[in-house]
């Protein structure tokens, strides 16, 4: 849980604290806008590639091995990127630096489950995305102080070393934690039989085989819908608040402030409601209030800040929609109990930076549904947003619930077998009636 938690802070460090320092790069290399965002482009881009590499190997080779290599890429290259000498090499650099940070979050998700307690796995996994909440913060102050500290051209170098923390993390998870006993088990099993077993197949095709198909494009199609929905509006609330609707500065550092809090204590909440409930359960409530806030948004959002926050109605449906992101808390342990394990860190690691991959055209998308719903920001940011919300909540309905599913190779195998013989039936009864 330490390894997993300090690897989540440090991951989402590096990607947070990377837009602060965008516009220092930008006056100290001479660079275009277009060059400049491009930047973050190619680490979104660099992510979706790691997930599906590191998750092959994560179930080749072992969680343990994959999370040491993955952390070890993304701080080396993170640490070179601050000698970065003109464009390309910093962009070379940063796809790098994707391509290691694409590949933690899926293998760190599944080591976490397959360790912890089925019974309270959704609280586990909850704790460790709230991470996030840490490392946005951490990224806030630290890209303040350096920018208001130090020249252009220093304050990203410092900043992007600081990004290269986690090498420290490769050590004490070579020496200290330890691999998965589940995927032990497996690999064990697969050693015995290795001279009557099938030629070995790649795993990013299996999780289109052997009954999984439309699992995996519905759970594709799932994240992708939170990505889209989520981005459409983190990526434009600053803007919309700071430029066109002109609110002070400090309503609205103190608005994100606050939010932060609600999510870190919302995440934790979900995670023992879906632990209850259900995983999907777990996912649909929260996207209510994305739908709540959307719709809010669209009503009620064009009022201008006029002196008090518990009046202004922007306020309220900026925490709500918050409220809906902790959504994400149940993706990681939902995925890793869809599939078995010689298949479970490549769908967690592909589905997981594919959908973000796919989700971040939402800065390209928003602005053109602005730009056909008169100019209006706020009304582009709904129309792409609210439908993402709307197949998140139909796609969540779709997935299999698998709450207190044993993640074992037996285990798995056992219950989706029990699953399948009783729908069986249940067509068989509905046939004859």
């Amino acid at each position: 849980m330490i390894s997993a938690m300090l690897g989540y802070i440090l991951d989402f460090y590096d990607v947070l604290i990377f837009p602060f320092l965008l516009p220092a790069i930008q006056r100290s290399m001479s660079l275009s806008l277009t060059e400049v965002g491009s930047l973050q482009a190619l680490t979104l881009f660099g992510s979706a590639i790691g997930g599906a590499i590191f998750g092959i190997v994560g179930d080749r080779f072992g969680r343990k091995t994959s999370l040491q290599l993955t952390i070890l890429l993304f701080s080396v290259a993170a640490l070179i990127s601050a000698f970065a000498w003109d464009y390309w090499s910093l962009a070379v650099l940063r796809l790098i630096t994707g391509i290691g940070l694409g590949g933690e979050y899926g293998v760190g998700m599944v080591l976490f489950n397959e360790a912890w307690k089925k019974n309270s796995r959704g609280l586990g996994a909850a704790a460790l995305q709230g991470c996030a909440v840490i490392a946005s913060s951490a990224a806030s102050i630290v890209g303040i102080w350096l920018i208001a500290t130090f020249s252009d051209e220093w304050s990203w170098r410092i900043g992007l070393l600081t990004g290269g923390a986690p090498i420290l993390l490769t050590v004490f998870i070579r020496f200290f934690m330890p691999e998965s006993k589940i995927w032990q088990e497996y690999d064990a099993g697969r050693r015995a039989s290795r001279g009557a077993a099938k030629p070995r197949t790649l795993p990013l095709a299996d999780i289109f085989r052997n009954g999984f198909m439309c699992q995996t494009i519905v759970a594709f199609i799932w994240l992708m819908s939170y990505m889209l929905c989520y981005y459409s509006v983190v990526s434009f609330i600053p803007t919309l608040l700071l430029r066109d609707m002109h609110t002070p500065g400090d309503v609205v550092r103190t608005t994100a402030v606050l939010l932060s809090f609600v999510s870190g204590i919302c995440y934790l909440a979900n995670g023992l409601f879906n632990d209850r409930a259900g995983r999907r359960a777990g996912a649909i409530v929260p996207a209510l209030f994305w739908v709540g806030s959307l719709v809010g948004m669209a009503m009620w959002g064009g009022q201008l800040y006029a002196g008090s926050k518990t009046e202004w109605p922007m306020f309220w449906l900026y925490i709500a929609f918050g409220m809906g992101n902790v959504a994400l808390g149940v993706t990681g342990v939902w995925i890793s109990e869809l599939y078995p394990v010689n298949l479970r860190a490549t769908a967690v690691s592909t589905f997981y930076m594919g959908g973000r991959g796919l989700g971040s055209i939402a800065p390209v998308i928003v602005p053109l549904a602005a730009a056909h719903l008169g100019g209006s920001l706020l009304n582009g940011m709904v129309a792409v947003a609210l439908p993402a919300a709307a197949v998140f909540i139909i796609a969540s309905l779709i997935l299999p619930e698998t709450l207190g599913r044993d993640l074992s190779a037996r285990g798995f195998k056992a219950e989706v077998d029990a699953e399948a013989e009783t729908a069986t039936k249940d067509a068989a009864s509905v046939s004859r009636v």
